[in-house]
Order: structure tokens, then C-alpha cells, then sequence
């Protein structure tokens, strides 16, 4: 036993508590800035890729700028007139190892410092395109820093074609720099602009947001206290449409689960009261009998009206008891002759003189049903039928109730129709709701919720199809069951040839 309470004991903690709150980590608000912050980095990234390709050409085309304004210089002159000293001083200062120019085809050496064993890539400045710098920035950027290149082009509006050889070595340097410079600018504005997307967002969407799912929590803690139910803002955009229905949600649901309370209070107290009841009802019921026995005139014309009085406050408690037990059984379904099923209904009721019955069901009409279920139906419907014509006491009225089904394809169709004086509409706005679509005074209104219910179980449906002065006609439709396809062949296999 011990062994047993400690394994249970073990389970209860281990079983993970429902989390109400969410932790700020995993918020909304959290999400919505780390995104920002993200969408915003990936934005300036693909911003960076032309920028770092400007950035390289427009580099090496002040290079080859420089190189040409002292090619010129050379040219008008004697190269041989600068000393090797000057010459290097001039390379040292654009970082080349050499600088030549080209003109009418002829290329010529201008400046050198030495000359390297290899050019690793030639850069053609009049040809690079976005796509082609972008490549080349990149290769640079990751690749290079040991690299030779060999730098060419026009120079302004001069003919001649300059060209500079020198290491990329500087030029990588300076495009890590400038990629320095910009991850941190696009930091700043990365924060900067989540920061104000996350201010701008959270007023207009995430703060009601989290106003809704408090209020939520607070109304499922106590959904009978009205003051949980939300105060919607007057907005008109999609949060003030779902604050709107969730307020009137919640005031609906508080409002049915106040019903279900007093529904739920009204079967404790009857199912209290009820041995009490009974106990009363059959005194009362025993003295009317002795009072039957009675030969006064008066005691003999008010014995029955008593009697019947009784029969009624029984037939009530016994419809509330039956309506607050547990729900019906799952119905089950035969096939049944309809018409001596309605004969058994017609031998039921108590059925005052001058009205009448009419049983318009043929002989071999058949329905898939629940007996019991259906019977109940049909009793409930006829007797509503029959007590809103005993009220009539007129001569003259026509008082008739009939029954009559026709079959539609795979459903079964059943007409109850009677000529009293229709259903008040209060009564059909709550027409199978318990208690509240009762027709007449002190009616409870379970008749047709428990025919409705009972259809339902049948996948079928209860409905008024009419209800005027003079004629009320109820439609119970009961589909046929759907036939499996292996009881179908095993039923055919043992149907004899």
C-alpha cells in the first residue's frame, strides 16, 4: 500500500503544471524584437554587397587615377630623370610595383620597382559590372591579401590606357576597415529601428493582445463574476472586432453557465424532494380514489379534474428527474412497422371526446429506429398536439391530430400535425430549449428538448415545419443506417442462391 502512495505521489510531481504565464523570454515582445533586429541586419546586408563593391572599384580607380597623373608627368618628360629613389617614393606612395601606359597599341613602362613573377588577376576598370564587383569584392574580401593584380582603363576624357601592378594586400586591409565601420552603423540602426518597430507594434497590437489574454485568465479563475468580462476599446480595426466578440463571448458563456447553475440547483433540490413528493402524491392520489365513492354531485363532477391535477404534478417531476439524469443511451436501431408503433402512441394518450385521432401511416411503411426512443418521440409530440387543443372549448372547432410519414430516398420523414391554435412566439424562439419553450402555463418545455435530443442520437432532426391558427405540424426525419461494405458481403454470401 505504502509501495502504491509513494508511485502515485511520484507521478503527481512529475506531471508538468499548466503554465498560465509566459515567461518574457518566450513572449511575443521578445520575438518581435529579435526578429527585427534580424530582418533588419539581413536588409543591410544585401545593402552591403553593392556598397563593398563601389567601395573596391572606386578604390582602385583613385589608385589608377594618381598613377596616371605621374604617367603623364613621365611621359612629357624623361622617365631616366627621376632618380630610383623618386621612383620608389612614388609607388610607395599609391602601393604599386610598377606603372605603365598605353598608347596607339604601344605599351611603355614607366616606373618600376620590380618586377613580380606573376599577375594573379587582371582588373579591367571600363568593364566591371554590379554583379561582376560584387564577385570580385567578395573574392577579395575572404580570399585575398597575397594576391597581384594588374589594375586597367581609361583615365577621364584621355585616350591613352594606364595600368598599375601592385598587391592587393592594401586594398583588402581598407575593405575590412570600411566592413568594420558599416556592421557597426548597421547595428546602431538595426537597434535603433527594432526599437522603434517594438514601441510601435506593442501599443497597437501586442499591449491589447496581452490585455485579451489576461483577461481570458482572470475570466476562466471566475467566469460568474461580471466584472472579469473585458471592456473593449472603441477601436475599428481587427483588435477592436476581436476584443468586441470576445467581450460578448464571455457574456454569453457567463450567462449560460449561470442557466446551467439554476438548472443544476433545480435537479439537487427536486432530486431531494422528490421521495418526499411521491410520498405525497400517493396520499393525495388514495383520497381521491375514497372521494370518487362519494355520492354528492359536486364531489362526483370535481373528483376527475382532481385526479387528473395529480397525474399532471407526477408526469411533471418525473419529466424534471427524467431530463436531469445522465445522458441517453446510444439508440438501438431495428427495423420497425411505423403504424403499429403510432397505435401504441394513440393507446397512450389521454385523449379528450372531440378530438380526433388519425393514424395515416401505411401498413407496410418501415423506419430504422430505436423502438423505445422513437415511441417517446412520438408520445411527447402527440401529447403537446393534444394538450393544445384541449383548450379549445368551442363546439365547433375543428380538433383533429394526425400522423403521417412518406420516405425520402434513405430517410424517413414523420409528419405530427394538429389544428389548434399554434405555437405563441415566445415558444418558438426557445423551441427546444428545456424550460424555456413551453407552450403552456406551467409547462416545463422538455418534451421536445428530449425529442431532439433523442433524434439527434439518430443523426436525424426534429423541426417545425409550420405553425399558424388552425394548423402546427412537426417533421421528425430519421436516415436510414449506412450499410458497411463487409456485413454487406458476408450478408451476401450466406443469402442462399
Amino acid at each position: 500500500m505504502s509501495e502504491t502512495i509513494q508511485a502515485e505521489e511520484r507521478i503527481d510531481t512529475a506531471a508538468p503544471a499548466t503554465v498560465r504565464t509566459v515567461p518574457l523570454s518566450r513572449g511575443l515582445s521578445t520575438k518581435l524584437l529579435l526578429l527585427t533586429i534580424v530582418f533588419v541586419l539581413l536588409a543591410e546586408v544585401l545593402i552591403f554587397l553593392p556598397w563593398i563593391a563601389s567601395y573596391r572599384l572606386n578604390w582602385l580607380k583613385e589608385r589608377l587615377s594618381t598613377a596616371a597623373a605621374v604617367s603623364i608627368v613621365l611621359v612629357q618628360g624623361e622617365s631616366t630623370s627621376l632618380s630610383r629613389t623618386a621612383q620608389n617614393d612614388v609607388l610607395m606612395a599609391i602601393g604599386a610595383k610598377a606603372i605603365a601606359v598605353r598608347d596607339g597599341g604601344v605599351s611603355r613602362l614607366l616606373v618600376v620597382a620590380e618586377m613580380p613573377p606573376k599577375v594573379d588577376e587582371h582588373v579591367d576598370i571600363a568593364s566591371i559590372g554590379m554583379i561582376k564587383g560584387m564577385t570580385g569584392a567578395l573574392d577579395t574580401l575572404f580570399f585575398g591579401g597575397n594576391r597581384m593584380l594588374r589594375v586597367f582603363g581609361p583615365v577621364g576624357d584621355s585616350d591613352k590606357e594606364f595600368e598599375l601592378i601592385m598587391p592587393d594586400n592594401s586594398l583588402r586591409n581598407a575593405m575590412l576597415r570600411y566592413s568594420r565601420n558599416v556592421a557597426f552603423v548597421s547595428l546602431l540602426i538595426s537597434l535603433f529601428t527594432a526599437m522603434l518597430v517594438y514601441a510601435a507594434i506593442d501599443l497597437i497590437m501586442i499591449g491589447p493582445i496581452r490585455t485579451m489574454t489576461r483577461s481570458m485568465l482572470s475570466f476562466s479563475e471566475a467566469p460568474d463574476d461580471p466584472g472579469r468580462i473585458i471592456h473593449p476599446a472603441a477601436r475599428a480595426d481587427e483588435i477592436g472586432v476581436a476584443e468586441r466578440e470576445l467581450s460578448q463571448m464571455q457574456e454569453r458563456l457567463q450567462k449560460m453557465l449561470s442557466e446551467q447553475k439554476h438548472l443544476a440547483d433545480l435537479g439537487l433540490a427536486v432530486s431531494k424532494i422528490n421521495h418526499d413528493m411521491r410520498n405525497i402524491l400517493a396520499s393525495a392520489q388514495l383520497m381521491s380514489d375514497r372521494l370518487r365513492q362519494v355520492k354528492d354531485p359536486t364531489v362526483q363532477a370535481f373528483a376527475p379534474k382532481l385526479l387528473r391535477a395529480l397525474d399532471r404534478a407526477v408526469s411533471y417531476s418525473e419529466g424534471v428527474l427524467a431530463y436531469g439524469r445522465t445522458q441517453e443511451p446510444p439508440p438501438s436501431r431495428r427495423r420497425l412497422r411505423l403504424r403499429q408503433l403510432v397505435e401504441d402512441v394513440h393507446g397512450l394518450l389521454d385523449i379528450e371526446q372531440g378530438i380526433e385521432f388519425v393514424n395515416a401511416i401505411e401498413p407496410s411503411f418501415e423506419v430504422d429506429a430505436d423502438s423505445d426512443q422513437l415511441f417517446r418521440v412520438l408520445t411527447n409530440l402527440c401529447r403537446n398536439s393534444v394538450q393544445a387543443m384541449a383548450s379549445d372549448n368551442e363546439s365547433a372547432l375543428v380538433r383533429r391530430l394526425a400522423v403521417s410519414a412518406v420516405r425520402l430516398g434513405s430517410v424517413s420523414r414523420i409528419a405530427v400535425t394538429d389544428t389548434g391554435p399554434g405555437l405563441p412566439p415566445k415558444a418558438r424562439e426557445n423551441l427546444f430549449a428545456a424550460f424555456r419553450g413551453s407552450a403552456r402555463s406551467g409547462g416545463t418545455g422538455l418534451g421536445l428538448a428530449i425529442a431532439h435530443e433523442l433524434i439527434r442520437a439518430h443523426g436525424g432532426t426534429v423541426e417545425l415545419v409550420e405553425s399558424i391558427g388552425g394548423r402546427t405540424t412537426f417533421a421528425v426525419s430519421i436516415p436510414d443506417q449506412p450499410v458497411r461494405l463487409d456485413q454487406a458481403r458476408s450478408n451476401g454470401l450466406r443469402r442462399p442462391a
